[in-house]
């Protein structure tokens, strides 16, 4: 018998045999989360955003049926407000349906992409996942003695003395590189709360230990309570909620990226270029 496609509310669909749009046995949607974590997301290469990844959460917490919701993680990090307000969106859909959140650590669970995998409720990981990170970092270049050798004059007008904090063709002052330090500690209490705040006595090592921006191997993650166990998404899934079917929930995709093409300016493409080098730093940095 062939479905009828009905628009019914959420409760009352999930109370309707399957032949009517409802289900009996329950789905899990699952959102794959993946690439460095910036502002905006349009270019090449997939970028996560608070923007970017609010189709495909609204969508995956409202599916019928729903039993719970899975998130596929795989992220070396980035921009700490971006991953502060993806998490902070996760958790309000989640109590809003109810719904518990499961992640599952890829490859590469590090920095931001751990601040999103503990918006779940259980964090599982591979034997061979990197996980951690739970620290703060700014890397930059200095030209100053370069632009004197080459005998160009640099040329910066400001008003306001700190504008021209850390200007990469000026010498680095300590008193600058102290602003920025107190700026990374408070970053990394804000980060270090949301761990404690969310993973609480499942964490089982001192703050020395957790939280120096090392990472580790998925079975190691386990022993620090990092993690909850080492699991694959279908193992558990199936072990969990054993008469659910998974379903990919992932955000439309425009003819554009359909086709492999930028739908941008150059100058967005260049910036998007860049952007796609900075990324490749990044996960470098845990070997990937």
């Amino acid at each position: 018998m062939a479905k009828i496609p009905l628009n019914l509310p959420k409760p009352l669909a999930d109370k309707l045999p399957d032949a009517f749009g409802g289900s009996r046995a329950g789905v899990v949607p699952v959102v794959r989360l993946q690439g460095m974590i910036a502002s905006g997301g349009a270019g090449f290469g997939r970028v996560l955003s608070a923007e970017s990844v609010e189709e495909p959460l609204r969508r995956a917490f409202t599916t019928h049926g729903a039993k719970a919701v899975a998130l596929l993680i795989n992220s070396p990090g980035g921009s700490p407000t971006q991953s502060e307000y993806i998490a902070a969106r996760i958790r309000q859909l989640a109590t809003e349906h109810e719904l518990p959140v499961l992640a599952f650590c890829e490859d590469v669970v590090a920095s931001g992409g751990y601040w999103l995998a503990c918006a779940a409720d259980e964090i599982y990981a591979t034997a061979t996942s990197v996980v951690g990170s739970v620290g703060v970092i700014s890397a930059g270049f200095g030209f100053s003695e370069l632009i004197d050798r080459l005998g160009i004059e640099r040329r910066l007008h400001s008003a306001g003395e700190a504008k021209a904090r850390l200007d990469p063709f000026f010498a680095e002052k300590s008193e600058d590189v102290q602003w920025l330090e107190q700026i990374q500690e408070g970053i990394h209490d804000e980060f270090r709360d949301w761990v404690v705040g969310r993973r609480g006595d499942k964490l089982r090592a001192d703050g020395a230990e957790l939280f120096n921006g090392d990472v580790w191997l998925g079975r190691r993650a386990v022993e620090l309570g990092i993690i909850d166990a080492i699991g694959t998404l279908r193992e558990v899934v199936e072990k969990r909620f054993p008469d659910a079917t998974l379903e990919m929930t992932g955000p439309r995709r425009s003819l554009f990226a359909k086709l492999g093409l930028p739908a941008a300016g150059w100058d967005e493409v260049a910036a998007a270029i860049v952007g796609a080098a900075s990324a490749r730093v990044a996960w470098s940095r845990y070997g990937r």
